[in-house]
């Protein structure tokens, strides 16, 4: 139980709430916990009841969807947030194993803080992939103080930053030596942020509108709603001309219609928008059983410029896991979405060219984006009205601040219910809608920065990092 109530401490680091001294008192208790545990079936348990602790109170907002389709999935309910905090908390086992298994010390705590950092980049591999709420991510605070800390995501990414969170949550641990260093640690880690925020970020001219239309979910699928919606749509648009942009985005799955297939929505559009560049969320049907979630560019009622399908799916709620025997996705998407190809650069006449992300995708540090052919900024459309006036909007906010970060590349990030913002490449919120607002969000569009270390390297350097932290903890155990 304990582990279990040290677990729900951790959580108070998370976003939205960024108390990172929580994990002050949370990982030193739990390692103590571990030096206790007297066999390995008790170490187990230990590790699952820390990540369940942790997991469950970061991701109580799961139960958002399923109660928006209450009528299909009732029997979820109960079980939504808890079955993947359950499978989530697996993870920890791995690291409170590699502690157990080493001499208390600082060598302990090197071994432990490898291993959970190799465990979270797994986790964001293994059974289709979940890199949520990883303590790299507890930095992201609003504000200047968040804007200095996750500077050195541009080097070893949100895992670089769980690794170095873990090893300085550790100190404490060490009475005299512990509180000095620590001190030291984070003087050095702000001094690098700081400095790295003295060099501006060179601007385009280029006005960038984002629509957020704040639809409600789940949609209305009847003719009449439909219709509304579409012509709320237009409203916007229209309204965002008057900002003079350069292009207009609409958040994921905005269009009622099918847009890449539709000529005579097209031309409804064009009517409004006429050649201004539109990157708009909307379905794709490819044939009767294959249909996507697609970004489509579009300028004039020609076809489109270019189509992006998602492919990264969020499981449960896009598709079904082939190893769950039951369907467990909202019966309007039918078998399921077909996913995409992979990350791409797209390249529109009168923009420079972008990556584009669809809503779960920019949870995945250094899988997004195309580096043979850079883009010169990140387009994000998303629809996060689903987990309602929650944490889960906000912690996925957070992602497309350390996205930015990591690659040296501004983010436009249109949302349906917000928060839709423009970043910069440092990951500085320029300008922002708040949760469950509407209207148009005109921004200019910052230039980037060149390719950082972690945008020419990739996982490889978080990877390095977690072997070398453990193999000094083993070291270091050996010599003492």
């Amino acid at each position: 139980m304990r582990a279990f109530l040290w677990g729900l401490a951790a959580a108070l680091a998370l976003p939205p709430v960024h108390l990172l001294p929580a994990l002050l008192f949370s990982v030193p208790a739990f390692l103590r916990l571990i030096g206790e545990a007297g066999s390995i079936r008790r170490v187990m348990l230990l590790g699952w009841l820390y990540g369940f602790g942790t997991a469950l109170a970061g991701l109580y907002w799961l139960t958002e969807p399923v109660l928006t389709e209450a009528a299909n999935f009732w029997w979820l309910v109960p079980f939504a947030a808890p079955a993947v905090a359950a499978a989530v908390a697996c993870y920890t086992v791995l690291p409170a194993l590699a502690a157990y298994f080493t001499k208390p010390g600082p060598g302990r705590l090197l071994v432990f803080a490898g291993v959970w950092e190799l465990s979270n980049i797994a986790q964001q591999f293994w059974f289709s992939g979940f890199p949520w709420n990883l303590w790299g991510a507890d930095w992201a605070a609003p504000g200047t103080f968040g804007d200095i800390f996750i500077q050195p995501a541009a080097l070893v990414s949100v895992h670089g930053l769980t690794l170095f969170t873990v090893i300085l949550a550790g100190l404490p641990m060490f009475r005299r030596r512990g509180p000095p260093i620590l001190l030291a640690a984070l003087v050095l880690w702000a001094g690098y942020g700081w400095l790295r925020l003295q060099t501006p970020v060179p601007p385009t001219g280029l006005t960038v509108a984002m629509l957020q239309p704040n639809a409600p979910e789940p949609p209305d699928f009847s003719r009449p709603a439909m219709e509304a919606s579409w012509q709320h749509l237009l409203s916007m648009s229209s309204a965002a001309l008057n900002t003079k942009p350069n292009v207009i985005i609409w958040p994921e799955a905005a269009s009622p219609w099918y847009l890449a297939n539709d000529a005579g929505a097209r031309t409804q559009l064009a009517a409004v928008t006429g050649t201004t560049p539109v990157l708009a969320g909307s379905l794709r049907m490819e044939s009767q059983s294959d249909f996507r979630n697609s970004l489509v560019a579009l300028a004039g009622p020609v076809p489109p410029l270019a189509v992006y399908d998602k492919w990264k799916l969020v499981p449960f709620g896009e598709y079904t896991p082939h190893w769950i025997p039951l369907k467990i996705i909202p019966d309007a998407l039918g078998s399921g979405l077909t996913p995409g190809t992979g990350p791409a650069t797209i390249s529109i006449a009168g923009l420079p060219p972008f990556g584009p992300m669809i809503c779960y995708e920019d949870v995945f540090p250094g899988q997004m984006v195309d580096e043979a052919h850079r883009p010169a900024w990140l387009v994000v459309v998303t629809d996060d009205a689903w987990f309602g006036d929650s944490s889960g909007p906000r912690q996925h906010f957070v992602n497309a601040r350390l996205r930015a970060v990591e690659e040296g590349l501004p983010l436009a990030r249109a949302a349906n219910s917000g928060p839709s913002a423009m970043i910069d490449p440092y990951g500085h919120v320029l300008a922002s809608l708040p949760l469950d607002a509407q209207g148009v969000l005109a921004a200019p569009l910052p230039g980037h920065l060149p390719p950082t270390l972690f945008s020419r390297h990739g996982l490889k350097i978080p990877v390095i990092l977690g072997v070398v932290a453990m193999i000094a903890g083993l070291l270091t155990s050996a010599l003492i």
